[in-house]
């Protein structure tokens, strides 16, 4: 394993018990740096593995349906990891509350993360390597380049880290070595976690249907075999109408950490196809995927109208009075009770399905813009709709995209027009252009 794709949180002096790796944003057996990392250590030192998630009760706006996509692929996590002789233990509450308290009862020797630049993720490592005395690692298993390696600063746009990303890249796209089955015996304790009682005391999700997505690492490697076979040829001209089935629909699966992104790029890499299909689709999955990393990593206040440039800041706050055409209320957003149909039309496909297109989600963004009252109340309302209904919500990308749409990120000053200021104006029209609007709008408003 390169040695740049992880790095040291806490010095400690290293136990003799197992090696515990705290499985988080990774949700997957295969092609999983932080879990080879961690089955590394231990053979070296001789040592048990074990692999432990922590459930806690509520995260950011995350809901039942959310909750019960990852539980299921939790679930095949753990047959496959018996299958390697690695046990597997869920551990309901705070990280901080129960996980020192945990490897205090095992003995654990080392504990081994996998990396996730949000920052209630960043203070749930900070509050556990206080509460212990062992090694403490953070792998970066999510992103082909890792985030800190890639760059030591919040970048521009993508055309700053792109160049960054393409010297490092044959550095990282390294082949998997294979999970072995794990020596020795698992410890006491462990094993036949009861799923349906884990479930139970989580969100409930009111009237939220299930998503249609099946979850889990089998169901993922199905779906981007799919996608190579029927998707991938027409993925340059396709993928942004959102009538088209010209999306990968990986998203999910990218989220939860049911795929790892260096399979994917593995595999689209050698299959066969046009070039600008490929090199369209490539662009999206690593440069701008990691640069929405990049953006949370060294952006604490990503999710704030203060993360915003200063252009974008001064521009919104010079048009902060600008009367609207319309306003409305967080209830009438989450209904899809506007005045437009097509943006109506964009919620309940995502609240129905789990999913919006990603073209339209930057049209959904800019219209909550337009009708509402200030920047800040327009953020908030965003990151809220789409992390409650999103099934890959509560995620750098989406936080990116938000601020894209909202504040600027990543762009670049355009002409000056009510409301917006210099951030990049989106119309009805202007989709119009694009693809059949009235053919979406039937599709999905009943």
């Amino acid at each position: 394993m390169h040695p740049e794709r992880y790095r040291l949180l806490r010095q400690g002096l290293p136990g003799e018990g197992p090696v515990l790796y705290w499985m988080s944003r990774d949700q997957r057996t295969r092609d999983n740096w932080a879990l080879l990392f961690a089955q590394e250590r231990a053979l070296q030192t001789k040592a048990p593995l074990q692999v432990v998630f922590c459930l806690v009760p509520e995260f950011l706006q995350a809901n039942r349906r959310h909750y019960a996509f990852m539980l299921q692929g939790l679930r095949e996590v753990e047959r496959a990891l018996a299958a390697k002789a690695i046990p597997f233990q869920l551990l309901p509450g705070e990280p901080a509350e129960v996980l020192p308290r945990y490897m205090q009862q095992i003995r654990a020797g080392c504990l081994v993360a996998d990396f996730d630049p949000l920052q209630i993720k960043r203070l749930w490592k900070s509050r556990v390597a206080e509460g212990i005395e062992v090694p403490f690692y953070e792998v970066d298993a999510h992103n082909i380049v890792p985030c800190w390696a890639a760059s030591p600063k919040q970048e521009y746009g993508a055309y700053t880290l792109r160049p960054k990303i393409q010297r490092r890249l044959f550095e990282f796209l390294e082949d998997f070595p294979p999970l072995k089955k794990h020596p020795g015996h698992y410890l006491e304790g462990t094993g036949g976690t009861d799923w349906a009682a884990a479930l139970k005391p989580l969100p409930q999700a009111g009237e939220l249907l299930p998503a249609a997505t099946r979850p889990g690492e089998k169901a993922a490697a199905q779906v981007l075999g799919r996608f190579i076979e029927t998707g991938l040829a027409a993925y340059d001209h396709s993928r942004n109408d959102p009538l088209q089935d010209g999306q990968s629909r990986l998203s999910p699966y990218l989220h939860f950490g049911q795929i790892s992104a260096q399979r994917v790029a593995w595999e689209v890499q050698r299959a066969a196809g046009p070039v600008d299909s490929k090199k369209a689709f490539l662009e999206e999955l690593i440069v701008r995927r990691e640069l929405s990393d990049n953006f949370c990593f060294y952006n604490p206040r990503y999710d704030r109208v203060e993360g915003f440039p200063d252009w974008a800041k001064k521009t919104l706050d010079q048009h902060r009075k600008d009367p609207r055409d319309y306003l409305y209320r967080f209830d009438q957003w989450e209904r899809g009770a506007t005045h437009d149909d097509l943006w109506n039309a964009a919620q309940q496909e995502m609240v129905r399905t789990g999913k919006m297109h990603g073209y339209l989600r930057m049209y959904w963004a800019k219209k909550i813009l337009e009708w509402t009252a200030a920047p800040e109340e327009a953020l908030e309302t965003a990151i809220a709709l789409n992390d409650r209904y999103e099934l890959d919500g509560r995620d750098p990308n989406g936080y990116a995209g938000i601020a894209w749409s909202l504040g600027g990120v990543h762009d670049r000053p355009w002409g000056e027009r009510k409301v917006f200021g210099k951030i990049r104006y989106m119309s009805y029209n202007g989709c119009k252009g694009k693809f059949d609007v009235k053919a979406y709008i039937s599709r999905h408003l009943a």
